[in-house]
């Protein structure tokens, strides 16, 4: 059956066309109407609007080749600070314009999944409170995003995000060795489906800045998933890291123009709370690499342990798409666990604004033996100063013993204020 074809509006096209005056102007319009003042504190109107085309092609029979045109847009009402409280309201909403693909919640099962429902709903509404020195705290439904987001994260590549009904206290000193304590408890979790999972799960990660040389971080996540199917996603895990990389840019500089970066890190999971099942399971991450003027270059290994386990290890709250391949095969650990090792290029031109990334990934199971398959992912990003953005981005898993072959293109575009 002939697949549809997608024209890709020419709003987007046009964004990467309007000249830097002329998009200047209507920044700082649009920042002066969107910013207001009340007693010398600044409150805001946020607004976020992302048009993705999204392409999935697997080799699957019967499977149907999606093609998603989505639109979501988030507004949101940030107060002024009145004697250190401030508070935050955001509507999130996702409008899909074609709806060839399956997005888990429209019974569009003959085609390939996009995890992008058609949903609105309340994204944030929390009060914060910042009167104590070095702190704030943090209650209501609100995004939490800590260390690269592989145990806790907000799913952001998708539509719409993952937030979380909690209380976070946030303590940061930098005189006292540049210590951040982030202890919290997570009530509900607000998924990127826009479905809600009752959970009863106490959060504390702790970050020291080992000088130059990176973050030293502890954690332990305790996850107690109180309805019943969702009984097995329940573990306590707890964790080291140390690591001197987390965006473009971050190195251990060698010289003007060179640098080493690293991450080292180790986890161990154990049953918890409603779970029935009982297992351990270790989890791996070792990356380094080097820095070569607007180059980085980066070998690394992730390893997350299943075989001859009852269970594997799993992330059932992190934002797991940034891991194990861009085509998403691995979201959720195979029984056999899973060895992924990976090389990436990445490089930043024009001052930042233009970001070009490829990685290569080879699959196996935790001992090496069992191959699954290999993925190619590249993406082009270009920024228009602070507030848009256009994404070009490109998967493909060859599949050998684990899942099917699948290709997958993205087109995106962005406005944020």
């Amino acid at each position: 059956m002939p697949q549809k074809k997608t024209k890709l509006p020419a709003s987007l096209l046009a964004l990467s066309v309007i000249s830097g005056s002329a998009l200047a102007d209507v920044t700082q319009q649009v920042e002066d109407a969107l910013n207001f003042y009340h007693y010398g504190k600044n409150g805001a109107v946020k607004v976020d609007l992302n048009y993705r085309y999204e392409n999935v092609d697997q080799d699957r029979g019967a499977q149907r080749t999606a093609n998603a045109n989505t639109a979501r847009l988030r507004a949101g009402l940030l107060s002024p600070v009145f004697h250190g409280l401030q508070g935050y309201a955001e509507y999130e909403g996702n409008l899909a314009m074609q709806e060839d693909f399956n997005s888990t919640r429209n019974n569009n099962t003959a085609y390939s999944t996009v995890a992008d429902p058609q949903q609105s709903e309340v994204n944030q509404l929390w009060l914060s409170y910042a009167g104590i020195p070095d702190t704030v705290i943090k209650g209501g439904r609100q995004r939490i995003k800590l260390d690269d987001d592989r145990f806790i994260g907000n799913v952001g590549w998708r539509q719409m995000e993952t937030t979380f009904d909690s209380v976070l206290l946030t303590h940061n000193n930098q005189q006292l060795f540049g210590l951040t304590v982030n202890a919290g408890y997570i009530g509900n979790v607000q998924t990127f489906t826009s479905t809600t999972e009752n959970i009863e799960a106490p959060i504390l990660n702790v970050n020291y800045k080992v000088g130059d040389y990176g973050n030293l971080v502890g954690y332990a996540y305790l996850l107690d998933y109180t309805e019943r199917e969702n009984y097995e996603k329940s573990s306590q895990t707890y964790g080291l890291r140390m690591s001197n990389f987390q965006k473009p840019g971050d190195t251990y500089k060698l010289g003007d123009n060179y640098g080493l970066v690293y991450t080292a890190e180790w986890g161990r999971q154990i049953d918890y709370g409603h779970g029935a099942t009982k297992y351990e399971a270790d989890r791996i991450n070792l990356m380094s690499g080097f820095t070569a003027y607007n180059f980085t270059f980066q070998g690394a290994m992730e390893q997350l342990d299943g075989k001859g386990l009852n269970k594997t290890f799993d992330t059932p709250l992190g934002t797991n798409h940034a891991f194990q391949g861009w085509a998403d095969l691995f979201l959720a650990t195979p029984a056999d666990g899973i060895r992924d090792v990976f090389g990436t290029v990445l490089t930043t031109l024009d001052r930042g604004n233009v970001v070009l990334t490829g990685v290569y990934h080879d699959f196996s199971d935790d001992t090496g033996q069992l191959h699954y398959g290999k993925e190619w992912d590249v993406q082009a990003l270009k920024k228009f100063g602070k507030h848009y953005s256009v994404l070009a981005k490109y998967a493909y898993y060859d599949a050998d013993q684990f899942g099917t072959d699948t290709q997958k293109i993205w087109v995106q575009g962005n406005i944020s204020f």
